[in-house]
């Protein structure tokens, strides 16, 4: 392949687009890779579809070695299918629905596993069909509220997803444990630095899930690593280590105080200690119970939940790790205090809400026998020594406080939990029998009686994996791409206006010849600076000058990743190039 910048839709960019919030999106816009097209969408311009192809390559052949067989599904869907999963209305305003000219609503692809237990149950009746993986990659859509960070979080994206189907529990564990492999050869070969950390499901569903992480400062995603063992997680399924339980009944009563202007924890304690409540000079924030009053919507009813959360008063509720929990309810900090006195605000306890009728869920730290000092549901006042099981009851635990480093590691005794973000570009779940219960995928099995198949499912985000490259691969001058997805191998700059434009074309033909990708910098009236610029910020591994050394019959070869340059005579280029070129892609 042979591409010419003087004929190829390049437009390199001088500045900053204004609106590029991260590196990727910045040196992608900048280089010519990208140009957005709306709000989350972009054009892929010939450079950046030759990284995206290249990148689609990896993926499609690591998938197809584990046995997995490529499909197409249409990317518009009918609504039916995901009424009966369940999904229509529990994905809520994050998909795109549309009504056809008869009045039948349809639904732009978010995902695929209802469509794939349909194509299952309609071709495959015995058990000797199984196991099955079916995998596509095609474009995917949802309606983000805030698209952002370029290719990180957008409207419409390729994805690489795979849908697994095995009769029983042990075939399941082992098509998860075949993608997980293979997705950490994806991400090797890709030149990605990641982590595989577990994870919710969220409104996939399923049991045991993990997510692949790129490691970026701008991730969204927040993860912790333990420091004495392997343990790690994404900080939505963190688990907190629960103290042991006590006797309630052996705890003091119940004192309650005048506490006037406490508006916060810190004001609250200092209080406490300055007069000494309930006998004691040391209490601290994580001594105190805070309660926070929050609406909770389910997808499909009108109608909000009054929910409670409590965590201990050195903590704030994590308002993603509880959606990651009640998920696919969505959920909000309650405000219409004035249609609710009898909840006084600044003061709230857990004494109350079992006579309120409102559900009250507590961090897993406040235990049975766990003393707190908390709100007396009356102004100015709060309440010593409420204990847990003798003067509230909770509904039930929940993970909504905020994880924090140093934190206890929940898998190993001794170890704390260091933080760090990353971007998913991977996410592997057991999905068992939600999708084939729903739509009664049942084969005939072994011993002649119905056999209802488990599913797994296993997803990459494609395009948004060329964005994590970027955000690890680059520099103040521009991009670095990894040598197995760079547009080209290398990148000819003719430094020069005559000969060496004619020498360069000449060179890049034949190594296009010898099977390289070759992009040749043969245009006229730029300055060899400027060529030379363009050359770092574009990103090619390899980068040759034909200059003013090409009538001793040498050019100069430069590593971008390196910085490194070497003279290489011409006749020796083409060698030395494929020899590099075929050690480092594969």
């Amino acid at each position: 392949m042979l591409l010419r910048m003087s004929t190829t839709l390049i437009r390199t960019l001088r500045e900053d687009p204004a609106d590029a919030e991260v590196p990727s999106h910045r040196l992608l816009l900048r280089a010519g890779y990208l140009r957005r097209a709306a709000p989350g969408g972009y054009t892929w311009l010939p450079l950046g579809k030759l990284v995206l192809d290249r990148v689609t390559e990896i993926v499609q052949a690591e998938m197809t070695a584990i046995g997995d067989q490529e499909v197409h599904f249409p990317a518009l869907l009918p609504a039916e299918p995901y009424r009966t999963s369940g999904r229509w209305t529990e994905y809520g305003d994050d998909i795109f629905t549309l009504a056809d000219r008869r009045g039948a609503e349809h639904l732009l692809a978010p995902t695929h596993e209802e469509l794939a237990a349909l194509l299952v149950k309609d071709l495959f009746t015995s058990y000797r069909d199984f196991p099955v993986t079916l995998f596509q990659i095609q474009t995917k859509f949802r309606d983000e509220a805030r698209p952002r960070a370029g290719l990180l979080r957008g409207r419409e994206f390729l994805m690489k997803d795979a849908y697994s189907f095995d009769l029983d529990e042990a075939g399941l564990r082992a098509a998860y444990d075949r993608h997980r492999d293979a997705y950490r050869r994806v991400f090797d070969r890709l030149g990605l630095a990641y982590t595989v950390v577990h994870a919710t499901s969220g409104a996939m569903g399923g049991s045991a899930s993990e997510e692949f992480l790129a490691i970026a400062p701008v991730g969204e995603d927040t993860f912790v690593g333990c420091t004495d063992c392997h343990y790690a997680a994404n900080t939505e399924a963190v688990t907190t280590p629960a103290p042991a339980a006590g006797d309630p009944l052996a705890r003091p009563p119940v004192g309650v105080h005048d506490t006037p202007e406490t508006p916060t924890i810190a004001t609250l304690v200092a209080l406490a200690n300055e007069r000494r409540l309930a006998g004691r000079d040391d209490w601290t924030a994580a001594d105190t119970l805070k309660n926070v009053v929050l609406t909770v919507r389910r997808p499909g009813v009108d109608e909000t939940e009054l929910l409670v959360v409590g965590v201990p008063g050195d903590r704030e509720v994590d308002l993603k790790r509880l959606a990651a929990v009640l998920a696919p309810a969505t959920v909000d900090v309650f405000d219409a205090w004035g249609e609710r006195p009898d909840l006084v605000r600044g003061y709230i306890g857990p004494q109350v809400f079992d006579k309120l009728g409102i559900r009250y869920l507590v961090d897993p730290r406040v235990v049975p026998g766990t003393a707190w000092l908390t709100g007396a549901n009356e102004p100015g006042r709060h309440a010593t020594n409420v204990v847990c099981g003798r003067d509230f009851t909770p509904n039930g635990t929940v993970e909504a406080a905020d994880v924090r480093p140093g934190d206890p590691c929940p898998a190993c005794v001794g170890g704390s939990l260091t933080m760090r973000r990353g971007i998913e570009i991977g996410h592997i779940f057991q999905l068992g029998r939600r999708y084939t219960d729903a739509f009664a995928v049942d084969v005939l099995g072994p011993q002649g009686k119905p056999v209802r198949p488990t599913m797994g499912c296993y997803g990459i985000g494609v395009s948004r994996a060329v964005a994590a490259i970027a955000e690890q691969h680059h520099d103040d001058r521009g991009l670095v791409w990894p040598a197995a997805i760079a547009p080209c191998d290398v990148h000819l700059v003719a430094a020069g206006k005559g000969p060496q434009v004619e020498a360069a074309l000449d060179l890049g033909a034949r190594l296009s010849a010898a099977g390289l990708r070759v992009l040749v910098d043969d245009r006229a009236g730029v300055s060899a600076g400027v060529k030379f610029t363009d050359a770092e910020l574009i990103g090619i591994p390899r980068t040759i000058v034909v200059g003013r050394r090409l009538a001793d019959g040498y050019v100069e070869l430069r590593d971008r990743s390196t910085g490194e340059r070497a003279e290489i005579l011409v006749k020796n280029l083409a060698d030395r190039l494929v020899e590099e070129v075929g050690r480092n892609v594969v």
